[in-house]
């Protein structure tokens, strides 16, 4: 993993030292302040043209394209909400989705399923313990947007959310977030309205490199991939971690994110 990795700069390998301990306590704190930490160069150069290279094959002739229209909530309502309400706006997503069954012994799930990587999270997140997802579809996706498509406002599932960028787009397909828009006990939905309608000024643009290792609080973090423009498609890889072991989606989860059961 030392060729893939930079394992000098992020010392992953070296759980317990001190530069180890500094590392989880640093994301740690960007996540407690800023709800996201970043390891740019996180994969050694050529590796992330590499791993381009490996899932292009499948990305071009038998990836899952995926356009809907959605709400934020990737819900049809919210019962405290009139059906008109700004909150529950419909947008666009279109993404060309490779899961993990499709790129099996590819560099990306020898990166998903990377121990030392897996264990580190769960410290920066503050979590006893982390463990793969054993859906073999889901356990890790490829997402690639090209030139007129994005990933439009949603919140995710998870509290945290893990990926690393393989390739940039020429121009946008960038990450446009509002950190804690809602919480546990209050929705916002007002706030979220505000979102939507272009007027919240606490509104952050992330411009990522290939190679970065992005982890983000996404469950109460409303965020979005900006339209792609250019030649060239935008990439990434999601990795599926879960508090518990064995977890896996239902057929009808499967059908609805990917077109197929199995």
């Amino acid at each position: 993993m030392k060729d893939i990795l930079d394992l000098d700069r992020y010392p992953l390998d070296r759980e317990g030292s001190p530069e180890w301990k500094r590392l989880v306590e640093a994301s740690g704190a960007a996540l407690a302040s800023n709800g996201m930490f970043n390891f740019e160069g996180f994969l050694r150069p050529g590796i992330a043209e590499r791993a381009v290279s490996e899932i292009r094959p499948v990305m071009d002739t038998r990836s899952h394209v995926h356009k809907r229209m959605h709400n934020i909530y990737f819900k049809p309502s919210i019962p405290e909400l009139a059906p008109d309400h700004p909150a529950l706006r419909k947008v666009e997503t279109i993404s060309h989705t490779v899961c993990a069954d499709q790129i099996a012994g590819s560099t990306v799930l020898a990166i998903y399923e990377y121990e030392p990587l897996v264990r580190f999270l769960a410290a920066a997140m503050g979590k006893p313990r982390l463990h793969v997802m054993q859906d073999p579809l889901a356990r890790t996706n490829v997402m690639a947007y090209r030139a007129g498509e994005a990933l439009n406002w949603h919140f995710d599932r998870s509290e945290f959310t893990t990926t690393l960028l393989l390739q940039a787009a020429e121009r946008g397909g960038d990450l446009e977030y509002r950190t804690d828009l809602r919480s546990d006990d209050n929705p916002n939905y007002d706030g979220v309205a505000r979102l939507l309608e272009g007027r919240d000024p606490e509104a952050r643009i992330l411009r990522l490199k290939a190679g970065t290792l992005n982890v983000f609080r996404g469950k109460n973090t409303a965020h979005r991939v900006t339209t792609v423009e250019g030649e060239r498609e935008r990439m990434i890889a999601v990795f599926s971690y879960y508090e518990k072991p064995g977890v896996m989606f239902s057929d009808e989860e499967r059908v609805g994110f990917y077109g197929r059961a199995a």
